[in-house]
């Protein structure tokens, strides 16, 4: 991830999930909001609810891969993205995860104006 960075801290996940818009769709959540940076930031979010370690572990590598192929095709600078996984996230092929998000985030950044 080229322009991106990781958010961490427990804060930055509750402020997103209080203050920033969101899209539910049937793989994913995504939370949205603008940030004061050039850096885009993103945070994933897997429940124990899915499934063991492994299950967790591939389904971030799933969502991570399809947040890569996105920021090459459309520009996220300046945004937080939060994604967090829902049950049959863990079942999907990466192309399927990809193209929900784009469609969620893309519906935020024009319903919004982010």
């Amino acid at each position: 991830m080229l322009y991106t960075t990781s958010i961490n801290q427990n804060t930055d996940f509750r402020r997103m999930y209080y203050r920033a818009k969101s899209k539910n769709g049937f793989l994913t959540v995504v939370y949205l909001k603008k940030n004061r940076s050039n850096m885009a930031r993103i945070g994933i979010t897997v429940s124990k609810k899915i499934g063991n370690a492994v299950i967790r572990n591939r389904t971030r590598r799933i969502i991570k891969a399809a947040y890569r192929n996105l920021e090459k095709k459309q520009n996220l600078r300046g945004l937080d993205v939060v994604i967090i996984a829902k049950r049959p996230c863990s079942k999907v092929k990466m192309i399927d995860v990809f193209y929900e998000i784009r469609k969620n985030i893309n519906f935020l950044i024009k319903r919004f104006g982010l």
